[in-house]
């Protein structure tokens, strides 16, 4: 099992950045695809991109140029950099494993809002 924790949310403007950071426990983070995931009011849980062990990304279509994923595999970290912020971003954001398989951290609230 591997624990998360993630953090760096807040309030931001529209046009706004902000960089999610997520920490891992446990070397099974680092042979693992990961993801960050977003929940908004009303809504169910998204995959909003990916990145597997190696590297290579993948993202949702509304993210695409925006967001960028990176991980840093022997910090045991995982980063969501969020440029051009839209309301429509306004979300709480989690990290896992892609597909998700370990228990949910406690995610970092993103308000997109003037």
């Amino acid at each position: 099992q591997v624990q998360l924790v993630e953090s760096g949310g807040g309030l931001v403007q529209p046009g706004g950045s902000l960089r999610l950071s997520c920490a891992a426990s446990g070397r099974f983070f680092m042979f693992s695809a990961m993801g960050w995931y977003r929940q908004a009011p009303g809504k169910e849980r998204e995959l909003v991109g990916s990145i597997t062990s190696g590297g290579s990304t993948t993202y949702e279509d509304s993210v695409k140029g925006r967001f960028t994923i990176s991980r840093d595999n022997a910090k045991l970290t995982m980063i969501l950099q969020m440029n051009s912020l839209e309301p429509e971003d306004t979300a709480v954001y989690y990290c896992n494993s892609a597909p998700a398989r370990w228990s949910w951290g406690q995610g970092t609230q993103v308000t997109v809002s003037s």
